[in-house]
């Protein structure tokens, strides 16, 4: 990709701003941890900030999977500590931003304090759809320590279009600068994202971003029917690393972009060596739809849970697919990790109690 460069008086060339249709941010060392079981090192960190931001990425998004202070016995213990992780991701960029995800109830406004100190740009404020209210401390917090507050709502194939529209000028009112809607099921046809955008970008006076999963092979699909229904912001990870049967694959959605004419401004290539050469090798398991990550697109259930719901079933003796089609019947929702195991000892029980039964 060639730089378009301007001369300046002293005969050095500045790189001129570069023309994006969408920008794009890149959730691999934050969504991706939840695939590896949240082990990232410092090195690893280091070495995909750096490929994402010489590829031209605007954003970069580091944390534990389940946002500042997941690191926790409920949610996964972290390999390094996620402050330490957040400062390499900093210092290892030239020209992205960092960002960091905050879930209220897990992370606190210390913490976002913290990684401000550390030089975190954008705080991306989380909850399930329906519970926008929370967000007003965090979101606040975050303006008045001169952050881009991003309001994120999760699971918003639980929601209908109006009232993520509701929950969206909620955020928008407590001073999101942008609003996320995000399929973190993977559970969303592409006319329902279709719908979902269409009604926000109509009502809402801030940008609006979509986070896609591949639960059901339509994240790199739902995110380019977002773009043409008004989306502006689209996320992304490195070989689609990320929970459940993955993410929108950044590489392959900024080729499907190039190819659709729409200019994501990022080196499509360098992409590619990214996800092939630094990613993959790190990956505990390639990123596939498999039963499991199907089931939870099919069911609707928290991408996170595929993980947790797999060692419940060998713990327990039961069916990994069982656990998360009752999951999905009682519409669990991020945050009730517990229920996988309540879920799973019920389960054992009635197996065990059908096979005394004469």
């Amino acid at each position: 990709m060639t730089t378009v460069t301007t001369s300046t008086d002293t005969g050095a060339a500045t790189p001129a701003p570069v023309a994006r249709d969408f920008r794009l941010i890149d959730s691999t060392l934050r969504d991706g941890s939840h695939a590896i079981s949240h082990q990232y090192t410092v090195e690893q960190v280091v070495a995909i900030v750096k490929g994402l931001d010489a590829a031209g990425v605007q954003v970069i998004e580091c944390a534990h999977g389940d946002g500042l202070g997941g690191s926790s016995f409920n949610y996964g213990f972290s390999k390094v500590d996620e402050l330490l992780l957040v400062e390499a991701a900093v210092q290892a960029t030239t020209d992205a931003q960092i960002a960091c995800l905050l879930v209220p109830g897990i992370g606190t406004v210390d913490d976002l304090k913290r990684v401000r100190d550390l030089g975190v740009d954008v705080a991306r404020i989380a909850v399930h759809c329906t519970e926008a209210d929370i967000t007003e401390q965090h979101i606040k917090a975050a303006k008045e320590l001169g952050m881009e507050a991003v309001g994120f709502l999760m699971m918003s194939h639980m929601n209908t279009p109006a009232g993520l529209l509701a929950q969206a000028k909620l955020l928008q009112g407590f001073g999101a600068d942008t609003v996320y809607i995000a399929d973190s099921a993977g559970a969303m046809t592409t006319n329902e994202v279709r719908a979902r955008v269409a009604e926000i970008v109509g009502g809402i006076d801030v940008p609006l971003g979509v986070h896609a999963h591949q639960n059901l092979s339509l994240a790199v699909a739902n995110s380019i029917a977002a773009y043409e229904e008004g989306a502006r912001n689209l996320d992304g990870t490195s070989a689609g690393l990320g929970a459940g049967a993955g993410n929108c694959p950044t590489e392959i959605l900024a080729a499907v972009c190039e190819k659709n004419g729409i200019v994501s401004g990022v080196d499509v290539l360098k992409l590619m060596d990214v996800a092939e050469e630094v990613t993959r090798p790190l990956m505990d398991r390639q990123q596939v739809v498999d039963r499991a990550g199907l089931l939870l697109g099919y069911a609707g259930v928290y991408g996170s849970f595929l993980l947790h719901a797999q060692r419940a079933a060998e713990r327990y003796g039961v069916s990994q697919a069982d656990i998360l089609l009752e999951l999905g019947r009682r519409k669990v929702v991020g945050g009730q990790e517990d229920m996988i195991i309540d879920v799973a000892v019920e389960l054992a029980r009635k197996h065990a109690a059908l096979e005394v039964t004469p």
